[in-house]
């Protein structure tokens, strides 16, 4: 039993863990993402051959889109925040399920198994994030 707390408990530090590293990561200096729009807009300048007025236009275009955006994400952080709880009660009762079938022997190897994929998946999810990183 003492290794089913355990177990749990690692497993909640690590997710806490990652999420706070993701919410870090999307955390992104204003002026560099600044650099990188007016980057692009020169980039899709030079290989589109576009003119000054041409090249206004998009300007107004993605700051309207921003603005869309940045208008609409209370509501995707709600959504998510809804559907995330409502994973985690469907995980809880699968797990009160699971719990009552199985023995409690049983249930922690099966826990225990559950958490081996969480960390596999989170270094997978890693390796891919690093090699998205890598390829710009």
């Amino acid at each position: 039993m003492k290794k089913l707390i355990l177990s749990a408990a690692f497993l909640a530090v690590g997710t806490f863990a990652i999420a706070q590293q993701n919410g870090q990561m999307m955390k992104k200096d204003p002026a560099q993402m600044e650099q990188k729009r007016a980057d692009h807009l020169k980039k899709m300048q030079t290989d589109l051959n576009l003119s000054q007025t041409q090249v206004a236009q998009l300007q107004t275009l993605q700051d309207k889109r921003m603005a869309e955006r940045k208008q609409m994400q209370p509501q995707r952080q709600a959504e998510r925040k809804a559907k995330m709880e409502s994973m985690k009660a469907k995980r809880m009762q699968h797990q009160a399920e699971m719990r009552q079938i199985l023995t409690p022997d049983q249930y922690q190897k099966w826990m225990a198994s559950n958490q081996q994929k969480m960390q596999k998946k989170g270094q997978m999810m890693k390796k891919h994030q690093m090699h998205k990183h890598q390829a710009k």
